[in-house]
Formats: C-alpha cells, sequence, structure tokens
C-alpha cells in the first residue's frame, strides 16, 4: 500500500460504525441519547395517533379513571361494602387505579413491541430501544395528566369537604415509585416482547394476565384489610405491592409503610429490569428473521 493510500484512509472520518454487540449489558446508552430527537417524535405520534379522530381526544386522560373509580366505588364499596381505610372511597380507588394503569400500559403496549414495529425494525437503523422507552415516556405525560386530576380531588376532600386525608413525609418517595413502576413495566414488558418473538401465544396471555394481576395488588381494597396470614403473605410478594400500598400511604395518610415490601419492589425492579435489557439485547440481533 501506497504512502499516498495510507494518508486517504487516516483521513477518513465515517458517521457511523456498525459493531457487533460486545457485551449483552451494553445498552448503548450514547446511541440513546444522539437518536433523542427520534424518542421526542415517537412519544409525540403516540399521543396524537391514539387520540385522532375520537371526540372527546385528550380528554379521554380523565374521562378513563372517572369512569374506573365510580363503578369501584359502586361496586366495592357500596354493594359489597369493603373498607378503604377511613379514606373517601373515590380517593382511595382513584388513588390505586392511576398507579396501576401506567404500569400495566408500559407492560401491555412495551410487550408487543417487536411484533408492532417489525416493518419499521427492518428498514432502518435506530437504538431499538428507543422504541419501548418512547411507549414509557408517552404513558408517563398520561399519567402526570391524570396525576392532576388526583391532586385537585385530593384538594377538594381535604379542604372542601374536611375529611381526615393528608400527605405525610413519604410523599418524597414519589419519584421514586414512579421510576421503580416505569422500570419494572418496561423490564416484564421486554421480557414478554422477546418470548413473543418465537411463542405468539403469550401475547394473548398478556391482557387477561394484567387484569388478573389486578385483583392480586392492593388496588380495590387495602393491605391492612387482608386479616389471613398467609394471603397476606402473598399478595406481599407481589413487587408492585409495596410500590402502591407506599404511593397510597404518602398521599392520603392512612394505612402504613411496609418497609420489607418496598424494599422488595426495589429489588424485583430492579433484578427484572436488568434481565429485560439482557434478553432484549440478544433477541434484538435477529429477531426480524423469525417476528
Amino acid at each position: 500500500m501506497s504512502a499516498k493510500e495510507i494518508n486517504i484512509e487516516e483521513q477518513q472520518h465515517w458517521d457511523l460504525e456498525i459493531k457487533p454487540h460486545a457485551s449483552l449489558f451494553n445498552l448503548h446508552l450514547n446511541d440513546v441519547w444522539r437518536y433523542r430527537d427520534l424518542l421526542l417524535l415517537l412519544v409525540r405520534r403516540d399521543f396524537v395517533s391514539f387520540y385522532k379522530q375520537t371526540i372527546f381526544g385528550p380528554l379521554w386522560f380523565f374521562l378513563q379513571p372517572i369512569f374506573t373509580t365510580i363503578i369501584f366505588t359502586l361496586v366495592f364499596s357500596r354493594m359489597a361494602g369493603m373498607g378503604t381505610e377511613e379514606v373517601p372511597a373515590p380517593l382511595f380507588y382513584l388513588t390505586g387505579t392511576i398507579a396501576w394503569n401506567y404500569f400495566a400500559e408500559c407492560l401491555t403496549k412495551t410487550s408487543t413491541v417487536f411484533k408492532d414495529n417489525a416493518n419499521i425494525f427492518g428498514k432502518v437503523y435506530f437504538p431499538r430501544l428507543i422504541m419501548p422507552l418512547s411507549i414509557v415516556f408517552s404513558n408517563l405525560v398520561k399519567f402526570g395528566v391524570q396525576f392532576i386530576l388526583f391532586v385537585i380531588m385530593l384538594l377538594w376532600f381535604m379542604f372542601i369537604k374536611g375529611e381526615p386525608v393528608h400527605p405525610n413525609g413519604f410523599v418524597l418517595l414519589f419519584p421514586i415509585i414512579i421510576l421503580l413502576m416505569a422500570l419494572q413495566g418496561l423490564g416484564w414488558g421486554l421480557i414478554i416482547t422477546a418470548l413473543t418473538n418465537k411463542y405468539r401465544d403469550l401475547a394473548f396471555l398478556v391482557t387477561f394476565g394484567v387484569q388478573l394481576m389486578m385483583y392480586a395488588t392492593p388496588i380495590i381494597y387495602p393491605l391492612s384489610s387482608i386479616i389471613n396470614p398467609i394471603y397476606k403473605k402473598y399478595l406481599i410478594l407481589n413487587p408492585l405491592t409495596g410500590l402502591i400500598e407506599t404511593f397510597r400511604y404518602g398521599f392520603l395518610g392512612h394505612g402504613q409503610f411496609y418497609s420489607f415490601a418496598f424494599m422488595y419492589s426495589v429489588a424485583v425492579t430492579v433484578l427484572v429490569f436488568i434481565l429485560g435489557i439482557v434478553i432484549f439485547n440478544k433477541v434484538e440481533k435477529d429477531f426480524v428473521d423469525t417476528v
């Protein structure tokens, strides 16, 4: 090779280098940051396309939890007579509903990310993690709107109705709780979407399984209402129990902080998120051949 050719090679600067995965734990965060504009675009797309050509549009952000809260209040509080720890039933159910909806939608939508975006993945390169992250952030916007509704209702019951509900110091854990719920929903979703890449039957079980899981989580009842210690032990092993109970206790001031349940939720969340990333990184290399 001549000296001139060597100088030409040394002067070449590539915009993109395609390299094999060095590690299953490599999240390619630098690539994700470089494609942050795409992430924002996908979040906006999810927001616009979901409510396009609807009559109420973004008002569904408010209507969904309101209707759910009304049904829960009528069925479980009025008809079934289930207690809510001296908290007004609508406020109790709304608290659990908005928190559960955020986790459930992160999980269900992430669980089909490979199948739903196979055409895009097969045509152009971008960090594949962008897609599930866009789902988490778009649902965070929805949660933020519903959280405003919750704050309005909380203030109304506190200052207008004079109900004995009051936030306490555990409300400072709120950002951590939301982060943990997002990571857990993302982790479970990545695991499921990797498995459904080969076993499509799992896609039919996800929605059904999430609905069943809601009843194994203290959404429509407080954990303190479970008298049987065996049942209570199983409920604590649900990694969402500690997060929901802490969220509710911090804002409403009723119930208690279950330290073991919360730390258990943290540990499971970290484990599930890492496992989900590892499986996702492994499967994304050849999923186009099997999807």
